[in-house]
This record gives structure tokens, C-alpha cells and sequence, in this order.
């Protein structure tokens, strides 16, 4: 009688292994096997981390094996699995390997394809459609949209945590990583402490500093040492953590009315203001956004306060982008003064200091939380409701979603809901953030989310004459690496551009982002369709860029971008092309850091290897 070696591989997470009963079926184009207990006498079988292997002998030849059957059934208590993959070998001596890398819960089953990656038009076979369709189907109603408040994107339908699909929670570690890292948050900032001094006003500078007392690496201490000068603040525009709002100004905007004669004493080239923005030289950045937001009225014992300032910058003749003007709020007039930095120092200061706060509202709400957290989720989830695992595109995107839903779901209940932590501790919280986003959302376009284009709509593309821009240079290099890989990946799948636009999941999935995420709107420029291999490609790279490398940019990430430790893809082709992608990565982490040698002030956060793949990792 034939038999097979199936070998099982589970999970090393904490409590992933099981004393459950496990059973196997084979399903082939010949027949189906009857359905075997995997156990073996005096041995604890699916212990955590262990890869058992079982020999099954079935009653007749089953053909070409279709599908595998795993189904678990309660020995004692519920014991969840977590089953990383089965390779099964068969009697003609082939290897065919099942990824699952899912757990399967209670009494349930999971039905395994082989893992090569198929298109809808691949299957032929009856039995293969029914599967693809039957996982969609379920899938789509486990995941389901949910407005979380008006004028969002559309999040997942899940109040809390534990209402999430078991496959998209935290597993124990994460969980456990989670609580810790929030905690260790709270407590390295002195928050309790911190929000206790906003009761009274700081008496001077020092009680500011005190802040950084447990924070200690080179670039916290380099800016807790210099912070108060012009040049560190200017150097945060460019490679601080939100180094997306300085532009180059074509224009001085008439509601900031500076002139030569008030910034005179800042100019090194004897040129006139207007002369100086004719040459590139000026730069400017301007918080609108804030203009009219509510301040924070949760707690009737603290005044809190937002400013919308304008900011303009000026690159010296060192090439150092420094601060030339500020105007604390939009509309000009004599309650609303330019501050200088001719004017007394703390006066200047202090008026670096509302800007600076500004900054941190824009990046905690915006440039994080928004564009890349929120846009991750729509990905994630249009990925799981329209894309088979057997997909290329899932195989391809699934690591860089992973914990996206499950982490954003944990900000939903712990930090930006009421009574979070954005009330206890933001200016903006009590209603002002939610207000800041949906303001925003009318900028959330798919160019400002393509790196090159973004970096190019802000006139900050030249290298030559913004030589320290570190956040361009690197996300450039780490944009064409993925979008390198990305392309080699898509060529292997789709040999025409016909054979994308007629790839009915693919199209249903950028469909999903585009009705949902954005909400259907024209102006956010989201393709509603891709009709070529190429359109894919920068599609595919957005989505890889934003979970990764621009969250690694804004919020300073600790798996790495390259890395799968999941084997979803088992071709040789796919494979080779991970590993190109590696390498190139690689290279780029030498690049960097041969130039942070030479650097007071590294700029590594764009490193490949400190980008992790996705924004919960």
C-alpha cells in the first residue's frame, strides 16, 4: 500500500505547540485519503518548536496530491496550534511543501495547498477553484470594514483586541513585548511626572532636560546638548523624526509678510529676500493643518494651547538649513509678530519651542499614525479579504501587514480613544487629533505616498544644493532596492501586462484600498485598477515602502527589511530574487554607515538593517 512521510512543523512562539488531538487527510486527484491520527506512542507530539514526522499508509494510489486536511480535536482543555508548515513526501519519493503559518483554534481544520504561488486563472482543476473561493469567502466575513470615526480610512471591525481574528492578534511574546515596551515608554519619559509639571509652569530650562534623564544614545544627548541652536533645529526639518514638511519656497506667501531688512542679519550672500527665494536658497514650513484645531479641554485644571506657526529657513553658505522667521500663528497682524533671531534669546527661543511642539503634533498624528499606521491597515486588510494565501501578491505583502490591524486595534482602545493616552498627554488629544486627521486626509494622496515623487513635489530632490538631507538620499536607495525586488517578483508571475489587468483578485484588491482606504475619493489619485506590470510594481513597492522603510524614518524601528523568516514562497526563481534583494540591502547598510563614520550626528534610520518590515515589528 502506498505511503507517505508527512512531516510537521510547529510553531516556536510561546504556547504554540498542542496536546490536542491531530488528524491528517490527503486529498488527491485520484482519490482522498481516510483520516489519520498523527500521534506516536510514548512521545509528546506538536511540542513548541518541534518538527515530528509521521508515516501514513493509505489504502490506494491517490494521484497528485491537491490538498492536505489538518483538523484538531479537543484532548482535554481548548489548546490552540500554531502550525508552521507540513512537507509531505510521497511514494514516488517527491517533496511537496504546504505552508500554513496560522493557528487553528478549538475544534477547527485548515485545508493546505502545495506552495507554489497560483493565480486565479492557474486553477483548472474544480476542486482548487472551490478552495480559493470557499478561503475568501471566509475571509471576507472575518474581515470586515469598520468607520472608526468620520472621515477616516475604513479600519477593521473589531472593538478590541480579542475580537480580532486569531491569525492577526499579537502572539504571547508580541503581546507581552507590547505591555512592556509601553511601560518602559511611560516610564523612561517621566510621563506621570511629566504631565505633574504641566500642573504649574517650568521654572526654567532645566526641568525641561530632566526629561532625558533615562534616554542615552549619541543622538539624544547630541540633542539634548544642542538643542536651543538654530543649526540642530534646522537639521530636524531634514533628518529628525518627521523630516517630511520642510519645501523648498518658490513664493513668500502673503499672509507671512517678512522682508529683506527683518532678516538682513541672517543673509550671507548680499542678496535680497526675494533674491534668496529666486536662488533656492529659502525653505519653509507651514502648519496650517493646526489652524482652528481644539486644543486639549479634558482636564479643566490645565490650559493647553496650539499654535499653527509658519517657519522659514535659509541655507547658509555652509549649506546648514538654520531658521529665519517664525510666525506663531496664520493670520498676520500686531498680536501675531514675526519672531527673529536678532530678537532677545529667550524670546527666539521660545518661539522655536512652539514650533517644535507644532512638529510633534503633525508627526505623532499625521506623518505616523496616518500615513503610515492607518494606510498600512487598509493594505492589510483589503490584502486578507480579496487575496488567496495561494496568491503571489499575499505570499509577497504578508509579512509587511503582520501585527499592522493588531497593533492599530490596541492604539484604538489604548491611545487615541477617549480617555486615552493622547488626552492625559497631547495638546491636541480630547478631540483635536481625531479633527487633525480628518483635515489631512485630503493630502493623503498615492504620489505623496511614492517616495521619489514626494520628495521632488517638496523641491527638496537636488543632492547638490541640500547636501544633508540623509532621509532623501537613503529612502531613495532603500525606494529602488524594493522596487527592484518588487519588479523581478511581478515578471515572474505576470508575463504580459494583459495578464495583470485580468487578474480578477489582484483587481478587487486595489479596488478595496481605493474604496474603502480612501473612501472612494478622485482626488487622493488611488488607482482604482493596474493595467500594466509596471504600475504594479510601484503599486506593490508603496505598500512595502510605507510599512517599512518610512516607518522606520518617522518612528525610529528596532524582523528587517529582507527577511521572511515565513516561507510562504518555495519557488527557486522568487528565492533568488529574495536573495538579490538582500544583497542590495546589504550594500545600502555599507553605504550608510561608511558615511556615518564621518558624521557627530549619525543618520541610520533608513538603515535596511534597522528597518523592520512592517509597522508593528
Amino acid at each position: 500500500m502506498p505511503s507517505y512521510t508527512v512531516t510537521v512543523a510547529t510553531g516556536s512562539q510561546w504556547f504554540a505547540g498542542t496536546d490536542d488531538y491531530i488528524y491528517l487527510s490527503l486529498v488527491g486527484s485520484a482519490g482522498c485519503s481516510e483520516k489519520h491520527l498523527l500521534d506516536k506512542p510514548f512521545y509528546n507530539d506538536f511540542e513548541r518548536g518541534a518538527v515530528d514526522s509521521y508515516d501514513v499508509t493509505v489504502d490506494e494510489e491517490l494521484g497528485e496530491i491537491q490538498l492536505v486536511r489538518i483538523e484538531k480535536r479537543k484532548y482535554w482543555l481548548n489548546d490552540d496550534w500554531y502550525l508552521k508548515y507540513i512537507t509531505l513526501k510521497t511514494p514516488h519519493g517527491d517533496y511537496i511543501e504546504f505552508p500554513c503559518y496560522r493557528w487553528i483554534t478549538g475544534d477547527g481544520e485548515v485545508v493546505l495547498r502545495d506552495g507554489c504561488a497560483k493565480l486565479a486563472r492557474d486553477d483548472q482543476i474544480h476542486i482548487l477553484k472551490q478552495h480559493r473561493r470557499k478561503e475568501l469567502e471566509t475571509r471576507q466575513k472575518q474581515y470586515r470594514w469598520m468607520e472608526w470615526n468620520p472621515g477616516f480610512p475604513l479600519s477593521i471591525d473589531a472593538k478590541c483586541h480579542k475580537d480580532l481574528p486569531r491569525d492577526i492578534q499579537f502572539d504571547s511574546e508580541k503581546g507581552v513585548d507590547f505591555v512592556l515596551n509601553y511601560s518602559k515608554a511611560m516610564e523612561n519619559l517621566f510621563i506621570n511626572r511629566f504631565m505633574h509639571m504641566f500642573q504649574s509652569s517650568w521654572n526654567d530650562f532645566a526641568d525641561f532636560e530632566k526629561i532625558f534623564v533615562k534616554i542615552s544614545n549619541t543622538i539624544s544627548e547630541r540633542v539634548m546638548n544642542h538643542w536651543q541652536e538654530d543649526l540642530m533645529f534646522g537639521y530636524q526639518f531634514l533628518n529628525g523624526c518627521n523630516p517630511v514638511l520642510i519645501r523648498r519656497c518658490t513664493e513668500l506667501p502673503k499672509k507671512l509678510p517678512v522682508t529683506t531688512e527683518m532678516v538682513d542679519c541672517s543673509l550671507e550672500r548680499q542678496l535680497s529676500l526675494e533674491q534668496e527665494v529666486q536662488q533656492g536658497n529659502i525653505f519653509i514650513v507651514d502648519f496650517e493643518l493646526l489652524d482652528g484645531i481644539d486644543a486639549n479641554k479634558t482636564d479643566p485644571c490645565t490650559l493647553q494651547f496650539l499654535a499653527a506657526p509658519i517657519c522659514l529657513l535659509y541655507k547658509n553658505l555652509a549649506n546648514k538649513i538654520v531658521p529665519i522667521a517664525i510666525q506663531l500663528n496664520q493670520i498676520p497682524g500686531d498680536e501675531n509678530p514675526i519672531f527673529l533671531p536678532s530678537d532677545a534669546k529667550y524670546d527666539w527661543l521660545l518661539a522655536k519651542i512652539w514650533v517644535r511642539s507644532s512638529d510633534f503634533h503633525v508627526h505623532q498624528t499625521i506623518t505616523h499614525l496616518l500615513r503610515t499606521h492607518l494606510v498600512s491597515e487598509v493594505f492589510g486588510i483589503a490584502m486578507y479579504r480579496q487575496l488567496p494565501a495561494v496568491h503571489p501578491i499575499f505570499k509577497l505583502l504578508v509579512a509587511h501587514v503582520r501585527f499592522t490591524i493588531a497593533i492599530n486595534t490596541k492604539a484604538r482602545e489604548q491611545l487615541i480613544c477617549e480617555c486615552g493616552l493622547f488626552d492625559k498627554a497631547n495638546a491636541t488629544g480630547g478631540g483635536g487629533h481625531v479633527q487633525m486627521v480628518q483635515r489631512a486626509m485630503k493630502d493623503l494622496t498615492y504620489a505623496s505616498l511614492c517616495f521619489p515623487e514626494a520628495i521632488k513635489a517638496r523641491g527638496m530632490e537636488s543632492k547638490e544644493d541640500i547636501p544633508y538631507y540623509f532621509y532623501r538620499d537613503d529612502g531613495l536607495l532603500v525606494w529602488e532596492a524594493i522596487r527592484t525586488f518588487t519588479a523581478e517578483v511581478v515578471d515572474i508571475y505576470y508575463e504580459s501586462d494583459q495578464v495583470v489587468e485580468e487578474d480578477p483578485e489582484l483587481q478587487d484588491f486595489v479596488n478595496d484600498v481605493y474604496v474603502y482606504g480612501m473612501r472612494g475619493r478622485k482626488s487622493s489619485g488611488f488607482p482604482k485598477s493596474v493595467k500594466s506590470r509596471e504600475q504594479l510594481s510601484e503599486y506593490l513597492t508603496v505598500v512595502i515602502f510605507t510599512a517599512s522603510a518610512q516607518h522606520a524614518a518617522v518612528n525610529f524601528g528596532q524582523l528587517f527589511l529582507g527577511m521572511y523568516p515565513e516561507e510562504h514562497f518555495i519557488e527557486k526563481p522568487v528565492k533568488e530574487a529574495m536573495a538579490r534583494f538582500r544583497k542590495n540591502l546589504e550594500a545600502i547598510v555599507s553605504v550608510i554607515a561608511e558615511r556615518n563614520k564621518k558624521k557627530q550626528l549619525p543618520y541610520y534610520y533608513l538603515s535596511p538593517d534597522r528597518i523592520p518590515n512592517s509597522v508593528a515589528i
